[in-house]
């Protein structure tokens, strides 16, 4: 093969593909699903120690005698 040959095949191949940007596009609409999805999954989980505080509070007044203080925690 010369190399006149190589650069005709090189151009013929370069002809036969689309748009690079708009085929990956869908990569990017999937990326931004799945981030949303977390998000949501996320958000969801905001102030979930504080909705039953009554409850929270009524188990350490019942089980206050259970602590045992022990040093620094190790």
């Amino acid at each position: 093969m010369t190399i006149a040959t190589i650069v005709a095949l090189a151009a013929e191949e370069s002809e036969h593909h689309g748009n690079v940007a708009l085929e990956t596009v869908g990569y990017g609409i999937v990326a931004i699903c799945v981030f949303a999805a977390l998000a949501i999954v996320t958000l969801s989980y905001r102030n979930v120690a504080n909705r039953h505080a009554h409850k929270a509070e009524a188990y350490a007044k019942a089980h206050a005698n259970d602590v045992q203080h022990v040093g620094h925690g190790h």
